[in-house]
């Protein structure tokens, strides 16, 4: 039974929460598709399985192949994927983690850049402390795995 189950969550948290994704889904920076990859791929980092459960099954509903889901925690040893995804998702693990070094982090910004304007980069970090947000409150809030529905939230 979760802590606090997702309809006791206060009002004014999640419309909150919830702008920030209207505005996110609004921006057509990348595919819904791969979007759904790289909120799998924090949602595992975080080890959020409610997260995981819903990321994974958005992706698959938004046209993602299983391989290429499954397949983002190694994305280094494919080649699943392209160049600016490949760069996305360095920056993703980069902003996720925040253990890398500066260097580190200054090597995955510079990459980054070659694929995507300043401005995409601003909201695609958004996007990324998104869903670490949501990461952060599924998982201490218990929410369940298991019963997830395409669409749902």
């Amino acid at each position: 039974m979760p802590r606090v189950p997702f309809e006791n969550i206060p009002e004014n948290l999640m419309n909150c929460m919830m702008q920030t994704e209207k505005y996110i889904k609004s921006l057509n920076i990348i595919d819904e598709s791969f979007m759904e990859v790289l909120r799998y791929r924090v949602s595992v980092i975080n080890q959020c399985a409610y997260c995981i459960e819903m990321h994974f099954k958005e992706a698959i509903a938004a046209g993602e192949s299983e391989l290429r889901i499954y397949s983002s925690s190694a994305w280094k040893e494919t080649n699943f994927y392209n160049e600016s995804e490949q760069a996305l998702l360095e920056w993703t693990e980069s902003v996720t983690k925040l253990n890398d070094s500066t260097d580190q982090r200054q090597q995955s910004f510079t990459n980054l850049k070659k694929y995507f304007s300043q401005d995409d980069i601003s909201n695609l970090t958004l996007s990324i402390v998104q869903i670490n947000s949501w990461n952060r409150l599924a998982k201490p809030f218990g929410f369940e795995a298991g019963n997830y529905q395409v669409g749902q939230h």
